[in-house]
């Protein structure tokens, strides 16, 4: 859909439920990681990036306390009491905007309300961070109709905190930093202890395509939060070795290789997981502006090997996903996106040859499993603002 014929589409919907026009719009993308599953609540690195899939917000400020919200993509929405903002069980994914409300005034910020209309094209619960692309996109909101300004950093350590503490997801920094941070035409390479960022180039003739295996997953409650404890479970054994280290991001292969058998064998494998693909991250920063498809093809397998094999996030959908984007026309690695459990997968494509790949990749995976997958090309594109 083209912008003008979806701000048309967005404003026709508004006056039919506000009776009046949108005064200001906002605008926050999704993102996938070419590398570096779980490492962000590790204090690792992760080389992540913004995609052109985004949720914009339509919006126009009122005079009272109240915000009102909808979608046009999922029904319900209503008005909640910025005095009083509580989770709403019919439809839970308001939780966002009442998160980052709720989290702007836990820092002191004044807030005014406003009507509200949201459009995303981030497919929802794939692991392309719908999530923070409504939390981004409700901060600047926010700031936009109360008359102050965040630094962008700052806004997406409130939207961690709206998706920890609100919503209940013990989520890492990398999904609202990338979307509130991205930058048009490159990656990131992410810094999660310093909260930095260096620009990383990709070869000009590669192509990163999404392939959304169309198996649905939440984290909520789940596999997730097991993860993290063991991974942290996994630090405070390490730390009667040596007392410096503070997460797993400080952990050597040689020393975790050197004390791997004093861990429990569940909690050992998570953490191997974690101290390798860090370094994989590392190391896609130096070939990634070259483009090297032996290497790309090394370090994506061994991401997914890992992630399947040690961290246990892999689920039939991403097997049958993988085996389908390995063996298409061009591909340069292919591997898991977001946190797992289905959702999207990743390939890094030679730029000429992206339509064969998604053709070979739909047909082998619809054969394999009577699903009709969802497959694009994404571009970069710059983090939350106004649109």
């Amino acid at each position: 859909m083209e912008q003008e014929d979806r701000k048309s589409q967005v404003e026709e919907k508004f006056r039919e439920i506000f009776h009046q026009p949108p005064a200001l719009w906002v605008r926050a993308p999704g993102r996938v990681d070419l590398m570096g599953s779980h490492t962000d609540y590790n204090m690792g690195f992760v080389m992540t990036m913004t995609v052109d899939r985004d949720t914009w917000i339509a919006a126009r400020p009122r005079s009272d306390r109240k915000v009102g919200v909808y979608s046009l993509n999922v029904p319900g929405g209503g008005e909640f009491s910025l005095d009083k903002i509580e989770h709403d069980p019919n439809y839970p994914w308001t939780d966002y905007i009442r998160a980052m409300a709720w989290a702007l005034q836990e820092s002191g910020y004044a807030l005014n309300g406003f009507d509200g209309l949201i459009h995303s094209t981030v497919p929802f619960g794939s692991g392309l961070s719908s999530s923070a692309a409504i939390e981004m996109a409700a901060g600047i909101a926010f700031q936009q109709a109360s008359g102050f300004k965040l630094d962008p950093v700052q806004m997406a350590l409130l939207g961690q905190k709206a998706e920890n503490q609100f919503v209940g997801v013990n989520s890492g920094i990398l999904d609202q930093y990338s979307s509130a941070m991205g930058q048009a035409n490159c990656a990131l390479l992410l810094d999660c202890r310093h909260l930095t960022s260096q620009i990383t180039p990709m070869a000009p003739n590669l192509r990163v395509v999404i392939c959304d295996t169309r198996a649905k997953r939440s984290l909520m409650g789940t596999e997730y939060d097991e993860r993290r404890a063991q991974c942290e479970e996994g630090v405070r054994l390490l730390q009667a070795y040596d007392p410096s280290i503070r997460a797993l991001r400080d952990v050597t292969l040689e020393q975790f290789q050197a004390h791997e058998k004093d861990l429990p064998e569940v909690v050992a494998r998570r953490c191997r997981f974690i101290i390798e693909e860090n370094q994989r991250v590392l190391d896609l920063a130096e070939i990634l502006p070259s483009g090297s498809p032996e290497k790309l093809g090394q370090l994506f397998a061994a991401s997914y090997a890992g992630a399947r094999d040690l961290y246990e996030i892999s689920a039939p959908s991403m097997e049958a996903m993988l085996e389908a984007m390995s063996g298409g026309p061009g591909v340069a690695g292919a591997r898991q996106a977001g946190a797992g459990f289905g959702g999207c997968m990743v390939a890094l494509v030679h730029s000429g040859s992206v339509e064969a790949f998604a053709s070979h990749t739909r047909e082998h995976y619809q054969r394999s499993t009577g699903i009709t997958p969802q497959l694009y090309a994404v571009q970069a594109t710059a983090g939350a603002g106004i649109i």
